[in-house]
């Protein structure tokens, strides 16, 4: 801790120069956290999804409907506990920007399937009691200022109602559901019952079923046996672990999580290679005071050490710096209205990202550590 003050002085030799390494420190850690959590709002629906949950879609495709009769055979079939279904609605709030995404789901079921999703019981009661009632996650009752007894109209695309003006569809918000920072809370979820009995088409069919297994080691054992029952129907199914289904949706998008770990690694290795002829010129332009310093009596592993907490001290900081900053612009939250709703810095990116500064600042420093500590006193006196 003595040296610090000789350490922090030679640092700001070059105010300039130092200000600017830091400068593009902090901005490089600041790309990296925001790419990691690019990369986690993109995948996140991957890392979260449950490997005990199966999710049946019609084998054609997903916007393919599937007789709701198909919940009770799957319900037999061994190894299932729990069966819920669920049906995209489609429909629009005020106008399609606005990103509301309906869900016509079995409310019990489907909140025991999702446990991470907290809803309080008299919400839950409230939800079971009123046929119209939704519920909407926190995220989204908050982008939208909604609150409780608020009665929302959405107007339906392909789902029409038979009654009214034949267009709108009227709900009443009577729960907000909350989760962990992992959790997405930007659904809108409203009983099935209230859409089907209420549609002009597709009556008695859902858009997808979801399983919830004993034995997730046995999951594509069951989801073949699920598959089994329905084969040669006129809906013919494709099961799969949701954690497997949300993969597949990922990899139609292309391999952004790939594309932001690439662009973070050019981004750090350029960033090296800068602080590191930073750090050579440093040491460089004084030569003949490190000869000093080891004429005064300062051991080769002092020098060494001391050139070393030069180049961490700006890669830690700046890097400190610049994940705060991505850190608090992942706390704002979504910013593209409910696209991305996993948006959020893992502690393991920051801890990550802490280890490559200090990396970092260790590689920058390494060649011209060696450089000062193997330096002969007399050579270096000798130069002009």
């Amino acid at each position: 801790m003595k040296y610090l003050p000789l350490v922090w002085k030679n640092l700001w030799r070059r105010k300039i120069r130092t200000t600017l390494t830091l400068l593009a420190v902090v901005v490089s850690f600041l790309l990296f956290g925001v790419l990691m959590i690019i990369r986690l709002a993109f995948a996140g629906q991957v890392e979260v999804a449950g490997v005990d949950r199966l999710m049946m879609i019609h084998k054609v495709s997903l916007i393919q409907p599937l007789p709701i009769s198909y919940l009770e055979k799957i319900r037999a079939v061994p190894g299932v506990k729990l069966v819920s279904h669920a049906s995209w609605f489609g429909g629009i709030y005020q106008d399609p920007s606005t990103n509301v995404f309906e869900f016509a789901v079995e409310p019990e079921t489907y909140m025991q399937m999702y446990p991470e999703f907290k809803l309080p019981p008299e919400q839950m009661k409230a939800w079971l009691a009123d046929r119209q009632g939704c519920i909407v996650g926190r995220d989204l009752a908050n982008r939208m200022g909604w609150k409780l007894g608020d009665k929302i109209p959405i107007k339906g695309t392909f789902n029409r109602p038979k009654g009214g003006d034949g267009v709108t569809w009227e709900f009443n918000i009577v729960g907000i559901y909350d989760g962990d920072s992992s959790t997405d809370k930007t659904q809108f979820l409203f009983g099935y019952d209230y859409l089907d009995e209420n549609r002009r088409n597709l009556t008695g069919m859902t858009g997808w079923y979801l399983s919830k297994v004993n034995d997730p080691s046995n999951a594509a054992v069951t989801a073949a046996t699920i598959d089994k029952l329905f084969e040669n129907s006129s809906a013919e199914t494709k099961t799969a672990t949701e954690k497997a289904v949300a993969q597949s949706f990922a990899n139609q998008v292309g391999q952004i999580g790939t594309i932001m770990t690439w662009i973070a690694a050019v981004v750090l290795f350029v960033i090296l290679v800068i602080a590191a002829s930073q750090m050579a010129l440093a040491v460089r332009e004084r030569t003949k005071e490190l000869a000093a310093l080891k004429a005064m009596g300062f051991r080769d592993g002092l020098i060494l050490n001391l050139v070393l907490v030069e180049s961490l001290l700006v890669a830690v900081v700046g890097g400190a710096v610049g994940l705060t900053l991505a850190w608090l612009i992942a706390r704002r939250g979504d910013p593209t209205g409910g696209l991305m709703p996993i948006f959020m810095l893992k502690n393991e990116d920051l801890i990550l990202g802490i280890v490559l500064a200090v990396l970092l600042g260790l590689l920058a420093g390494a060649l011209p550590a060696l450089y000062a500590m193997r330096l002969r006193i007399t050579d270096a006196l000798r130069r002009n």
